[in-house]
């Protein structure tokens, strides 16, 4: 018979024996913590730190923390009086009958290749003094009830229904779902993929720590993304709101073969979905690759109505090996059991690494003695947290074994080797190996006579986890979760009205995610969003703004009524807060445009865009105030007493801005009425032009000009400076509007007026032959030269008359020049000016006109 130590002894049972089976989401383990917590003391072993540690939480709020413990192999929370243990199945108590209770959870993982043998060990050795209960599947009833003498076995039903759905896209798979993939590139790819278009997703897989796997799997639960992306690590240990579960594949690498997954593991992933009286369903994603990824119709039965091949086979290895030689310890493990529901367990990587390590003859010969074999098997069973293969940790076993031969590492070195890994920099694979890394130390702290200062060094290693682990839940949120996306991805259904918008400053905010901005009416996306963002934006800005845009023109309409609203009028259009809101088009007249509202106003709700619309042509009234004397002249224009002369006249000065020369306009063929008539409306008559003098100033003009652009009419060109009196570049001689072009300067047309009045009222009453002098101090405080009041006078009729030159032996100052008016006969544009002789009387004037603006 093959050899098994103390096999026929251990098999046997004490009754209170229960095995309650059944597929996910029946309860078992709830049952279990109920059962736990009735009880005086008691233990339960869980296949994952992260379940342990789950349920830990759950157990210190019903008993205190005093009284819980949590055991596993890397942490450890041992209160003196602790009488509830959470512990992985590898760490918790096999021969302490001191317990009332004892439970072991997932028990089919006895069929498990890696770690089968830990869970038959405690399925038959572990025993509470009054109650023991075994947890699992359905599948493993028929070796329970084989291996287990006098077991009650109770079956539990699920609690909800898990049907097929079929395969869909990724862009079709509804919210609350968790696709499972079966390798890390894969996870990666959907995880990118879901951020595009649906905000992101949550990340699990076996490689995380349990404090960043729990972060991930917060995100999802707290409703912050609506996705979740796993390898098969979802199928154990985590209860989550999942409604469906999508694969994006049905076989994977196991560690020997690629294959397809068992109905069993198929159904523990689907399983996830619907908790507790919500129904779930599952089904695959389209457009993964590879011929295996659709359900066989017999797969899909067996999944929906929980019927799977039950297990024949339970791996074994011997519990107790003998320490008298590595030779024996190596066939200890190695024996087969002697029952037929076992089997002998497939080589694991502790017994891998033993014997790489007892071919070694510089390792081999450091072992010697039941205690020294005893303690180097301890350090091989160290778990390969890097999954690196029996070879790579089987060196690092090696490495660590020539410091604990001789007994116990020393603080400063674990200080060391701790620090080495307190890194938070890099991404997320290198994060993934620190974690990986630092696990294994924090397991060698905890072992009690292995490490120096063991607590403290255990509390280092802790630390640095969970700063590690904070630094990867912050790469996997930043690299595959778009907050705003997801944040508006969920809201832009019919609950869009609950959402949280607000404006800070020009910002805009939903549900505290920056959006775009918000300029005047019109809606800006954040120009730091990806392409493929941008619509799902607009979007959001259209299903949500509307509130804020509302807000915005009621309180833009109450400014314009009160007199306070920022608006501009520029260009033919009104702008707020330098966005144009509205645009003028050609009226009915020049003096009448139509206000067109932007179609930025659009989104705004109809009752205030039209309030608003109302608002801004009042406002554009008041802004047209100044030229209110133009629009006397064209009611003048429309009267029956104007007659043909007046009032075509009348619509010349109004298209002209109130202004035009005066031999332009035919004012002289008017008869005296009509000439008064015109007087009453406003307009000047003067020498050289007619004009209004309420039109000449800056602001009239420029708004004039304006709406002569809009009407469609080339109103005249140039801005003179702003100097006293205004200049023009030589290239930009056009005839400015309400000025009079002198050459090199402008002279406006009321200045000019009082200039050529002032001159008629020296000429006198005298014949037109009458010479008479002028006295050019108005000229000269205007600022004109010489040759620009010379240019005005001749302009206007009046013609130099030169002195006689004085007698060669004569001394004394010139005579001054005088003027006789004749008027004048050709158009104003023609009039020449002759060249002034610089001996003349005339430059002598201008010498003295110089020599009294020096003073």
């Amino acid at each position: 018979m093959p050899y098994a130590p103390h096999a026929s002894s251990r098999y046997d049972a004490p009754s209170g024996v229960k095995a309650v089976l059944g597929p996910t989401n029946t309860g078992k383990t709830h049952l279990a913590i109920e059962r736990l917590c009735a009880h005086s003391s008691g233990a339960i072993g869980f296949p994952l730190r992260l379940l342990a540690r789950e349920v830990y939480d759950r157990v210190c709020k019903i008993k205190g923390e005093n009284n819980v413990a949590l055991i596993t192999g890397e942490e450890r929370i041992e209160p003196k009086n602790a009488r509830y243990l959470l512990c992985t199945a590898e760490a918790m108590p096999v021969t302490d009958r001191s317990l009332a209770f004892v439970a072991i959870d997932e028990a089919q993982l006895a069929a498990d290749r890696e770690r089968g043998h830990v869970f038959t060990d405690r399925l038959l050795h572990a025993r509470g003094r009054e109650e023991t209960m075994i947890l699992g599947s359905a599948t493993i009833e028929p070796l329970v009830k084989a291996l287990v003498p006098g077991v009650e076995v109770v079956s539990r039903p699920r609690f909800s229904t898990l049907s097929h759905s079929g395969a869909k896209k990724l862009s079709r798979i509804p919210p609350r779902s968790a696709i499972v993939a079966f390798s890390a590139e894969q996870v990666y790819a959907i995880a990118e993929m879901l951020r595009r278009f649906r905000g992101g997703a949550a990340v699990v897989m076996g490689a995380l720590s349990p404090q960043t796997r729990n972060a991930q799997v917060a995100l999802y639960q707290s409703g912050e993304v609506d996705y979740l992306v796993a390898t098969d690590a979802i199928g154990m240990g985590l209860n989550l709101d999942i409604e469906h579960v999508a694969f994006a594949g049905l076989s994977k690498f196991d560690g020997r073969r690629h294959r397809r997954l068992t109905t069993a593991e198929m159904a523990q992933i689907a399983g996830r979905a619907g908790r507790h009286q919500r129904d779930g369903t599952f089904g695959t994603l389209t457009g993964s690759g590879g011929h295996d990824s659709e359900f066989e119709p017999e797969e899909v039965y067996a999944i929906e109505e929980h019927r799977f091949p039950p297990l024949t086979k339970l791996f074994w290895r011997d519990p107790e090996p003998r320490f008298d030689s590595i030779a024996t310890l190596i066939a200890d493990l190695e024996a087969p059991p002697e029952r037929p529901e076992l089997a002998p367990a497939p080589e694991a990587i502790d017994l891998a690494v033993l014997k790489r390590l007892a071919e070694d003859p510089d390792i081999a010969s450091t072992v010697n003695g039941r205690a020294q074999i005893a303690r180097f098997w301890e350090v091989c069973r160290l778990p390969d947290f890097r999954q690196q293969g029996s070879e790579t940790h089987a060196r690092f076993i090696a490495r660590l074994w020539q410091d604990l031969k001789q007994g116990e590492l020393g603080a400063d070195y674990m200080a060391q080797q701790i620090a080495q890994l307190d890194r938070t920099g890099g991404d997320i694979d290198t994060l993934q190996g620190r974690i990986a890394a630092i696990r294994s130390w924090a397991y060698i702290a905890q072992r009690p006579d292995w490490v120096l200062a063991r607590d403290e060094m255990a509390a280092r290693a802790r630390a640095v986890e969970a700063r590690l682990s904070d630094a990867l839940h912050g790469k996997l949120t930043e690299r595959f979760i778009n907050r705003r996306t997801a944040v508006l991805m969920k809201k832009l259904g019919p609950d869009a009205g609950l959402l949280s918008v607000r404006l800070e400053d020009e910002e805009v905010l939903v549900e505290g995610e920056h959006i775009g901005s918000l300029r005047g009416f019109g809606f800006q996306v954040d120009p730091g969003a990806r392409l493929t963002d941008r619509k799902l934006l607009l979007a959001a800005a259209e299903r949500h703004l509307p509130a804020l845009l509302q807000a915005r023109a009621d309180a833009l309409a109450a400014a314009i009524h009160e007199g306070g609203a920022p608006l501009t009028l520029d260009g033919g259009a009104i702008s707020w807060e330098g966005e144009r809101i509205a645009t003028l088009t050609a009226g009915r007249s020049l003096l009448a445009p139509v206000l067109v509202p932007e179609r930025v106003l659009d989104a705004i709700p109809a009752p205030s865009r039209k309030a608003l619309v109302a608002a801004l042509e009042a406002w554009l009234e008041t802004a047209l105030e100044p030229l209110a004397p133009l629009r006397k002249l064209d009611e003048a224009s429309r009267s029956e007493e104007a007659g043909p002369d007046l009032r075509a006249l009348l619509i010349s000065l109004v298209e002209r801005g109130g202004m035009a020369a005066r031999e332009e306009t035919g004012v002289d063929r008017l008869d005296k009425g009509r000439r008064t008539m015109l007087a009453r409306i406003g307009v000047r008559v003067g020498a050289l032009d007619l004009f209004l003098p309420a039109m000449l100033r800056p602001g009239p003009i420029a708004l004039w000009r304006q709406l002569a652009r809009v009407a469609g009419k080339q109103a005249p060109g140039g801005e003179p400076d702003a100097a006293m009196p205004p200049a023009m570049d030589a290239a930009k001689r056009q005839r400015a509007p309400g000025y009079r072009n002198l050459g090199k300067q402008l002279i406006r047309l009321d200045m000019a007026e009082k200039l050529l009045r002032e001159a008629h009222e020296a000429r006198g009453t005298g014949s037109a032959s009458r010479d008479f002098a002028l006295d050019p101090a108005r000229a000269v405080s205007m600022g004109l030269t010489t040759s620009s009041y010379a240019r005005l006078l001749r302009m206007a009729g009046f013609q130099p008359v030169m002195p006689r030159p004085l007698a060669e032996d004569a001394h004394g100052p010139p005579a001054p020049v005088r003027w006789r008016w004749r008027p004048p006969r050709r158009q104003v544009e023609e009039v020449r000016v002759q060249p002034v002789r610089a001996d003349s009387a005339f430059a002598a004037l201008g010498e003295l006109i110089g020599a009294d603006r020096g003073r």
